[in-house]
């Protein structure tokens, strides 16, 4: 059924109390509010509320086989959500929340099965975003929010990429402009004896493992009808209409191969770094930038990805980027987004 969103925009640094106000009497009363976080914007209902969480399900077509985050106001309300916590989970906490870091422990009892996909743990975070956190406050409990977008399709980063792909599919959307990280967490499981990450994200590798150097990272793609460990695991995610052409090799040989590629039908479109964008300077192709580093890409990726789904190109050839830093979490959503096929050259 099809509702009218009301979209309200609001200072990102210092958001008025009126629409956070609106905002957490929607999410006690049921209602679904789209927000931003540091990362992208998320769809929220009320964590402990099994009948709102359904309708985030419904809203963005996700299978009830992928779970939720739920998003605490502070370090003090994981209780509320996880049981048996272990010490290493305050110590993570402790140095990287509020911040893109989700940790996956076991669930309280009192969160729904379906924000969970039925597992017997919970993945929560504290967003880093004055208007998630005044939003959380307000409430005053758990908010379960995925990506504000149609399943599988790029994250939103933002507002009007929430309104493409919802509008009229929930309550409330705050406005603030665009998210400063522009891809998702990075989830840590702690449920196993060993800190194992399952999703590359926000919060790079590196600085994880200075707090815990035996952390695993097995890259790998789920069976899309198992239950998943943790939001992000399918191998077909965060894709464009447009078929992704994901290009990996050396110099300028990789470079060739995507000219080669990019001047054949159907019509092309370029998701290049700055650097490599010059190459293509003489082409008559769209071509959107991912700026200089990783932390440019993982800002603008998404963006670029609609952005070239709006010009109507039919493939779109990246580059694979190196995996330091964020450059790990950008690989990622690119192969997930191109169904994990990896042109070599």
């Amino acid at each position: 059924m099809r509702i009218k969103t009301r979209h309200l925009r609001l200072d990102a640094r210092a958001p008025a109390a009126e629409p956070i106000q609106l905002a957490s009497r929607t999410i006690r009363a049921g209602g679904l509010v789209a927000f931003p976080t540091e990362t992208v914007y998320g769809l929220g209902a009320n964590a402990l509320d099994a009948a709102a969480v359904a309708k985030i399900f419904a809203a963005k077509g996700r299978p009830s086989n992928d779970p939720l985050i739920a998003h605490i106001a502070d370090i003090d309300q994981l209780p509320a959500i996880a049981r048996d916590i272990p010490a290493e989970a305050y110590a993570f906490a402790q140095r990287f929340w509020p911040g893109p870091l989700t940790l996956v422990l076991p669930k309280s009892p009192a969160v729904p099965p379906n924000v969970t996909a039925g597992l017997d743990s919970v993945a929560a975070r504290v967003p880093d975003h004055p208007v998630a956190r005044a939003l959380l406050e307000a409430a005053a409990l758990p908010i379960a929010a995925p990506s504000a977008n149609r399943f599988a399709r790029p994250s939103p980063t933002r507002a009007q990429h929430v309104l493409d792909d919802l509008d009229g599919a929930f309550d409330l959307l705050l406005d603030a402009g665009p998210t400063s990280i522009g891809v998702e967490s990075t989830i840590l499981s702690l449920v196993e004896c060993r800190p194992r990450l399952l999703r590359p994200g926000g919060l790079p590798l590196e600085e994880l493992r200075e707090l815990a150097p035996d952390l695993r990272y097995e890259p790998g793609y789920a069976n899309d009808q198992a239950a998943q460990t943790a939001p992000g695991q399918m191998l077909r995610h965060y894709s464009p209409r447009a078929r992704v052409l994901l290009f990996q090799g050396e110099g300028d040989a990789v470079l060739h191969a995507m000219r080669r590629e990019a001047l054949r039908p159907p019509r092309a479109g370029l998701l290049l770094s700055d650097a490599d964008a010059l190459t293509f300077e003489d082409l008559d192709l769209r071509v959107e930038r991912l700026g200089a580093d990783a932390d440019e890409a993982a800002f603008r990726l998404f963006a670029g990805l609609r952005a070239l789904d709006r010009a109507g190109v039919e493939r779109i050839l990246v580059r694979a980027c190196d995996e330091k830093g964020r450059g790990l979490a950008v690989r990622d959503r690119l192969l997930r987004a191109a169904v994990g096929q990896l042109i070599e050259v």
